[in-house]
């Protein structure tokens, strides 16, 4: 295994597992003994067998002799640190990398499915398997002092991914991860952008959401910026002007550091796009009170907010206020299923894939439409409808298929598709780049090798299949065009 591939490894692969733990209220001179007897640096702490906390040789240094502290009374609660940091087994080498970083630590209490504790993993240890990783990049956006330093670190983005493509990882872990780094631009922008003019504004009064693909987390390396500013009802108006010109910076400076403008417009910058909560709710009423196209293609792509910066609270409230006006009245769900459907599977006689017959795109396929928006807008429905909005939109098939809306053979040929469907957008949009031109949602048919085409196929006919579904779950068949 390459060592791109190793960092995209589950961290229980790496994990040392069986820690050594000790009990808070064991004598601290005891668990030093078992520290060195075993030739270790840490245990963790566990109460009632539960992890709390964990105590190290630093520990020891910097609090007991350090402080000149006499260690035979003490006790380990008394020098621990709690509560445990702690990662999933199932999550990635580079998000615990990230985790340690971001908290200034060096090791991780690992948990199994049922949160219990089943290992430890260390900077070292995955370090160790990687020398050369995303996990740099991401400390080189931390370190980034100026608006130009962001636009190197995000063309580099774009560098590592077309490095990465090639050595094998699975799509939804490269989109992850693109999705990441870019969110980790927008933080340190915001990051520079406050220490210098906006530390006024409270945190907790306003929250920067990013919508459509980018909410879901699923941007590839042709997607433009969609956000929004949702701020507190009882601010000022001088406090609302400084959100304004918080709003105007933060995308000039995305739009400076190379990430495209919003060509509907959809940006924090924009008076439409800037509300305060209360105005918010209302604008969520119009739209879906009034199922225009205009108003569906605002909506859908609102309804895919995931708060990046700011306070949480607001994106619960928006998030509330969709599905009480959804269950109120689905006329907005309908329609939006409708415009969905129009977008088709190019599929001919015998199954036939069809290419562009004409034009600059003759011979290609716009994977988008022929597939991935169908596949995302239906989802997004559905999760609506189950109020069950939150992550990508595998995810959202995942619980759709847990809570019984969509069968498991079904669920499991539509997750196959659609990653497909992504890594062959992701694929051409890096054939772009390698060839010079501007990354776009088109790709060549005659490129693809015949079992590429078999299964570009079959994710199309996924496709359709699943729109029959939809047709029928939203009455969607009784009613005549």
């Amino acid at each position: 295994m390459s060592e791109e591939n190793a960092f995209f490894r589950p961290v229980k692969d790496s994990c040392a597992r069986n820690p050594v733990t000790c009990s808070p209220d064991d004598p601290l001179i005891a668990a030093v003994g078992i520290m060195r007897e075993r030739n270790i640096s840490s245990l963790i702490v566990v109460e009632g067998g539960t992890p709390i906390g964990i105590f190290t040789d630093r520990d020891l240094r910097n609090k007991v002799v350090a402080a000149g502290i006499c260690p035979d009374q003490m006790k380990v609660r008394d020098v621990m640190n709690a509560p445990l940091a702690t990662i999933g087994e199932e999550e990635l080498l580079y998000q615990a990398l990230y985790r340690m970083s971001r908290r200034k630590i060096h090791r991780l209490g690992v948990l199994d499915a049922a949160g219990r504790l089943s290992g430890i993993v260390t900077d070292t240890d995955i370090i160790r398997l990687q020398a050369h990783s995303p996990h740099q990049l991401v400390l080189d956006i931390e370190k980034a002092a100026h608006l130009d330093d962001l636009k190197v670190l995000h063309a580099r983005i774009q560098a590592l991914v077309t490095h990465l493509s090639g050595t094998g990882i699975p799509i939804r872990d490269l989109v992850r991860l693109i999705a990441h780094l870019n969110d980790q631009i927008v933080l340190r922008l915001i990051g520079l952008l406050r220490a210098e003019w906006f530390d006024d504004i409270a945190e907790d009064s306003f929250a920067f959401l990013v919508l459509g693909s980018e909410g879901r987390g699923e941007q590839t390396l042709a997607t433009d910026q969609d956000n929004a500013i949702v701020y507190a009802d009882n601010l000022s108006p001088a406090q609302i002007k400084r959100v304004e010109e918080f709003s105007v910076a933060l995308i000039d400076g995305l739009i400076a550091i190379g990430v495209p403008a919003c060509k509907g417009g959809i940006m924090a910058k924009n008076a439409e796009w800037r509300r305060s909560v209360s105005e918010w709710k209302k604008q969520i009423g119009r739209w879906m009170a009034t199922p225009t196209p205009e108003n569906i293609l605002a909506c859908s792509t609102f309804i895919d907010l995931r708060t990046v910066f700011g306070a949480p609270l607001f994106e619960d409230e928006l998030k509330h206020q969709i599905y009480t006006l959804s269950d109120s009245n689905n006329l907005f769900l309908l329609r939006m299923v409708e415009g969905g459907l129009r977008f088709t599977p190019p599929l001919g006689w015998f199954g036939k894939i069809k290419a562009e017959s004409s034009g600059e795109h003759s011979g290609e396929l716009e994977i988008k439409k022929a597939g991935i928006f169908a596949i995302t807008d239906g989802i997004k429905a559905l999760a609506v409808q189950g109020k069950m909005l939150g992550g990508s939109t595998l995810q959202r098939l995942e619980a759709l298929r847990a809570a019984g809306v969509i069968r498991e053979i079904d669920a499991a040929a539509l997750d196959e598709g659609f990653r497909f469907l992504v890594l062959m957008r992701l694929r051409g949009q890096l054939q772009d780049i390698a060839e010079g031109r501007e990354p776009d949602n088109y790709i060549r048919l005659d490129r693809l090798n015949v079992m590429e085409k078999g299964r570009l196929k079959i994710a199309l006919t996924s496709v359709e299949k699943f729109q029959e579904f939809l047709r029928h779950h939203f009455g969607l068949h009784l009613v005549r065009n």
